[in-house]
Parts: structure tokens; C-alpha cells; sequence
């Protein structure tokens, strides 16, 4: 008798990844799932959508998902950010909480009561421990073990490493059984016109100070492949003509600084060369209308 491959791979499941802006979640995404799958930079906020990685092996397969960081929100966008964030909480097998040696615990107490109730089993993170000292490290997991009392507390450093190959054997051991959701070459439930948008996105946060990396949002035009190239063509959007003229800079000077980076990165992502156009509109108020919002993903 032949044994299916969906019959070899006896467990399968979601983990989803939630916390705080700028504790460390999508440098822990992609060291997880092995590939660069969110944004990850040094400024809070980055992460707007829930974005999935795929991680097979003949055993198993987990579906990790990160998730925008909580916040109260001020705006429609940021609404839709949290709902992503609350909607982890209801279909995750194993949900991780991130936080790290220095974030308040106070800081978003609502949220974290809903993630004390739920049954799923629950592994609070400390992220960041290379920026700790044994005393305080033993003060925090006191800390936080009075909040969540159920969960796993686990020490890490993501961006070093420490702790992720001790993080991904306990959740193979609470991986349900199951076959597979998706296919084993899938490495992602995104489309490649969203990663485009996401690395663009990327350099603006790296190359633009204050406000204007969160007044834009990215869409993908036209995304054409041949055997040869890609030709991508991207809109950035902003909010005022000020800030269209930010983007834009000097004699056009930033945009095209933006657009160099973002082709290289395109091209390291698909391993193909990228012709890259890219294009500023204004946009206005865009991160607190339904309608836009809706039209750019975000499904209010």
C-alpha cells in the first residue's frame, strides 16, 4: 500500500505570534520560519497586516502568523491592526506572547486579560535578554508569571538567536495532530504583489524620519514576469502634498534613494532582475477611511 503524503504528516498547526510594538515579533517570525516574511526595523508599528509563515517538514507543519503590534488605537488603521491582533487570539493552536526585558506589562493590560483566558496553551516570551542581567531577568519572569500564571515563560534573544531552536522543539511537541492546510511548497498565504508593497514600505520606514512612514501605504499596480525580469510598478501614498514633497525630496533625490533600495531588496527576494517605476500620490486621510482602507487590505 503507497502512504499519501498528508498521511506521513501527522501534526499541523497554527502559531500565532502577538505582543506589543517593538518588542522583537517579526525578527522572531523570520528567524522561525527561516525566510525574511515581515518587516523588521527598529521603529514601532511596522507590521499592519497578519502575515503567515509556512514551515514544513516530513513530520509536521506549522503555520506561524505574525500579527500588527497592540496598540490603543487612534485611527481606522490602527483598528484594523488590533482586530488582526485579537483575531489570533481565537484560532491559534499555540499562541506565543512577545515581550521583552524593558516593556511595561501595564502598557496594554486589556489585551493581555483576553490572552489569560483563553485555552490554548500559551508561551510568554522575553525577548531581548542580551539586554539583561540575571537579577533583572529573574525580577521580570516574576513579573510576568504573576500576570499570566499559566503560561510557559521563555527567555530569548531573537536577533542572536538564543532560545528560538528550544522555542520551536516545545512547539512541535504542542502541535495537534492533523494533516496539512497547505501546500509543502507554500511558503506564505501572501501573494507576491504583497511583498512587493511590504518592501517598499520597508525603506520608507528606514529612510524617513518622524510622522511620514506612517502616514504612506503602498500598492502594487502591475507586477509582469518573464523569463528574464519582473516589471513592477508601485504607488506610494501620502496624506498632504507636504508630505508628497518629503517623499519626492530634492530634485527627486529621496524617492529614487528609496526606489535603488527597494529594487535591490526585490531582487534579492525573487532572485530575479527588477525594473521598479514608482510613483507618489496624495491620498487624503486615507488611514481613517473605510472604504480605502478596505481597498488596500485591511478589511474593516
Amino acid at each position: 500500500m503507497t502512504v499519501t503524503r498528508s498521511e506521513r504528516m501527522h501534526k499541523a498547526g497554527f502559531v500565532n505570534i502577538v505582543g506589543n510594538p517593538n518588542v522583537g515579533k517579526s525578527t522572531l517570525m523570520n528567524q522561525l520560519v527561516g525566510e525574511r516574511i515581515s518587516i523588521a526595523t527598529f521603529k514601532a508599528q511596522t507590521t499592519r497586516h497578519r502575515i503567515m509563515g509556512i514551515v514544513n517538514t516530513p513530520e509536521m507543519q506549522i503555520v506561524f502568523s505574525d500579527t500588527p503590534g497592540v496598540i490603543k488605537p487612534n485611527y481606522k488603521l490602527q483598528e484594523s491592526m488590533l482586530a488582526f491582533s485579537e483575531s489570533a487570539l481565537t484560532d491559534a493552536d499555540v499562541l506565543l506572547y512577545v515581550t521583552d526585558v524593558v516593556e511595561d506589562p501595564e502598557k496594554n493590560r486589556d489585551f493581555l486579560d483576553k490572552v489569560a483566558k483563553i485555552d490554548q496553551p500559551v508561551i510568554l516570551l522575553i525577548n531581548k535578554i542580551d539586554q539583561s542581567n540575571n537579577n533583572d531577568l529573574g525580577a521580570i519572569v516574576e513579573k510576568w508569571h504573576s500576570l499570566l500564571p499559566n503560561a510557559e515563560i521563555l527567555p530569548i534573544s531573537a536577533k542572536n538567536k538564543f532560545g528560538t531552536d528550544i522555542l520551536l522543539n516545545r512547539i512541535k511537541e504542542l502541535l495537534p495532530d492533523s494533516p496539512p492546510f497547505f501546500d509543502k511548497d507554500q511558503l506564505t498565504d501572501k501573494p507576491a504583489r504583497f511583498f512587493v508593497t511590504e518592501i517598499v514600505r520597508e525603506k520608507i520606514l528606514l529612510y524617513y524620519d518622524k510622522e511620514i512612514p506612517y502616514s504612506v501605504e503602498v500598492r502594487c499596480d502591475s507586477f509582469k514576469e518573464d523569463d528574464n525580469r519582473i516589471h513592477i510598478m508601485v504607488t506610494i501614498f501620502v496624506e498632504r502634498d507636504s508630505q508628497k514633497g518629503i517623499i519626492i525630496g530634492h530634485q527627486g533625490v529621496a524617492i529614487k534613494k528609496v526606489s535603488t533600495e527597494a529594487r535591490k531588496a526585490l531582487e534579492k527576494f525573487f532572485d530575479k532582475k527588477i525594473y521598479l517605476e514608482t510613483f507618489v500620490k496624495v491620498d487624503k486621510d486615507w488611514r481613517s477611511n473605510e472604504k480605502e482602507l478596505n481597498a488596500f487590505g485591511y478589511n474593516l
